[in-house]
């Protein structure tokens, strides 16, 4: 039995062991000589021993002593440095270590990534602003949002990430980066549809819950009369206050068509994932869709109807790749019908021209202004584009000579690609927002209801006509109303702990009610809150400034929008021109009733 192991077996045990018993001023040959025990009796000595090396507890024990031997002999070093004996050396601020969530309990900070830093130097405190504010969790703060786009259903929005993010919003600070930022006593105008708005304040927003069935139904009235509610400069007790809650319940309703209940119709670019698996009985079946096609037709007819006798002041038309704004006469500083149209691509501008509607591209046109601004300053001009027959005309002269077979002319293919690469490039950009005035909006209306392919043909939207939204109400719309909950949370400050409060709106917030929603807190919340508002990012080019006739912006609400629906003072502020370009208004904050925002 013993001869099975061969002699490499023995060889092997022999030598490990000879190693280990080697003291560390001893060679290698020194302990083979001095007590190497004969192979066989080692092989007898090692319990549970195979020959084959698959179970060798004895070989692990031997490495074991022979590291811990090693390592005791070695004469001892000075210690190497460590970063947090270097740091206080340098006397620099030391990181706190983050607690263990072992077996004394959950751990209060979550563990740093070990490779976050590969020279583990401690950080210091410029180094700290580098990183973005996260919150006890590690998420990120209130101003690092998505695409910016916070475009989750209510059921979806959680209630730990509104408490961080309320726990952060207040120190956030805002970066060198962005667009623009001003301070008044009002705010711009916006024309983006808002999907999110959380308002945070030292007063709470108690008196926004639980409203009783006579507000409610109060509130309804009021906004199906549009009655105008005009609350004193503070509210001594907003709890108390049925006319602050039945305003508020005015403010949140807003008209929709088509309306199914079990689909999210807001928004519709990007929304296949949010339909999937959801029943739509009309994908398969041409006769239903024709039938939700002609009733969207004769909605669609109906508000514009509205807009154009100026009882209705704008309206959204969502499709599953654009998104149509349409504002009356007298808002936005133009005195005709306008129509915005964003995104677009070279395809959608190309059918538009074949059904006779005009259109501009505001932002490329302010663009080439301010380009041909600058040229003037340095004396230089810019040469306008040639046409097709230009080009011709202009190798005529090599007939005349005699050499035009000589000379290769451009292909006219290829000179068409070079001038369209423009427009290509900024398909699906904010720089492909489409301009439509006067009685081109009628041309776009038919255009709009023709349009094969303004429904989709596959996917979770097929054959779902696009989306109306409209503050008030028309032929077909169902009353819809946006979510709205308060949240108390306790938030660690300098001098301890202290209440602080929130109120969150999920839905298409359109620009009338995010205005009187801002009026109500301006009054419940005594001129104190802030505000972080998330922008349907496709719908932030209608801030476009409209190139108008060298108008002055309007200090008076127009006289013949009076009966649109409107707050006068909402009305007011829509009849400016815009000021945002193609941003929008991401945080408002208010002090003393003065505003100061940014884009």
């Amino acid at each position: 039995m013993l001869q099975r192991g061969g002699p490499a077996v023995g060889r092997g045990l022999g030598a490990i062991q000879s190693a280990s018993s080697a003291g560390p001023g001893r060679s290698g040959s020194a302990g083979r000589t001095a007590g190497t025990p004969p192979r066989c009796a080692m092989a007898v000595s090692v319990p549970g021993y195979s020959p084959s090396f698959k179970r060798p507890p004895e070989i692990v024990r031997l490495r074991r002593k022979r590291s811990r031997n090693h390592s005791a002999a070695v004469p001892s070093a000075l210690p190497e440095p460590t970063p947090r004996r270097a740091a206080l050396a340098a006397g620099l601020p030391l990181r706190s270590f983050p607690s263990s969530g072992g077996r004394g309990g959950a751990a209060t900070v979550a563990r740093r990534n070990p490779f976050a830093r590969l020279d583990n130097r401690p950080r210091v405190a410029n180094e700290a602003r580098e990183q973005p504010s996260r919150g006890p969790q590690g998420a990120p703060g209130l101003l690092l949002d998505s695409n910016g786009e916070n475009n989750l259903p209510w059921e979806e929005v959680s209630h730990e990430r509104t408490v961080t993010e309320l726990s952060q919003s207040q120190h956030v600070p805002f970066s060198e980066s962005d667009t623009t930022s001003s301070e008044g006593a009002e705010l711009p105008a916006d024309w983006s549809i808002k999907t999110r708005l959380l308002f945070t304040s030292s007063q709470p927003f108690s008196w926004a819950d639980h409203l009783k069935a006579q507000e409610e139904a109060q509130g309804l009235i009021q906004h199906c009369r549009a009655t105008e509610v005009t609350l004193p400069q503070s509210v001594e007790d907003p709890k108390l206050s049925t006319e602050l809650r039945c305003a508020f319940q005015q403010t949140l309703v807003y008209w929709l068509h088509p309306a199914f209940s079990w689909l999210p119709l807001f928004p519709r670019i990007g929304a296949d994932k949010k339909m999937a698996g959801k029943p739509s009985p009309w994908s398969n079946d041409e006769t239903l869709q024709q039938t939700l096609l002609s009733d969207w037709s004769v909605s669609f007819t109906s508000l514009y109807n509205l807009l154009k006798t100026k009882l209705c002041p704008f309206f959204y038309v969502c499709t599953y790749q654009f998104t149509v704004l349409f504002r009356a006469a007298g808002l936005a500083g133009s005195d005709v019908v306008t129509a915005l149209v964003s995104p677009t691509t070279r395809g959608l501008r190309e059918a538009m021209k074949n059904e006779g509607v005009e259109f501009s591209l505001p932002l490329l046109e302010e663009s080439g202004h301010k380009k041909k601004g600058r040229e003037a300053n340095l004396e230089s001009e810019e040469e306008p584009a040639a046409s097709d027959e230009d080009e011709e005309e202009s190798f005529s002269w090599l007939e005349e000579i005699g050499v035009q077979d000589q000379i290769k002319k451009p292909d006219m293919i290829s000179v068409k690609l070079l001038r369209e690469k423009t427009e290509v490039q900024m398909d699906h950009r904010p720089e492909s927002v489409v301009l439509v005035k006067g009685l081109n909006t009628f041309t776009l209306l038919n255009f709009l209801i023709n349009c094969k392919s303004l429904v989709a043909t596959s996917g979770a939207q097929a054959g779902l006509p696009p989306t109306l939204l409209s503050p008030v109400a028309f032929r077909g719309a169902s009353m819809q109303m946006l979510k709205a909950r308060s949240i108390n949370v306790k938030t660690q400050d300098l001098s301890g702990y202290r209440d602080k409060f929130s109120l969150e709106i999920t839905g298409p917030v359109m620009p009338h009610a995010l205005q009187s929603v801002i009026m109500l807190l301006r009054s419940s919340q005594r001129g104190s809150f802030s505000a972080g508002m998330y922008a349907h990012e496709p719908t932030a080019a209608f801030n476009v400034c409209l190139p108008l006739e060298k108008e002055p912006h309007r200090k008076d609400a127009p006289k013949d929008l009076a009966n649109c629906g409107l707050h006068p003072k909402t009305l007011q502020q829509l009849s400016q021109i815009p000021l945002l370009g193609k941003s929008s208004l991401r945080n408002v904050e208010m002090n003393d009733y003065i505003f100061n925002w940014r884009s």
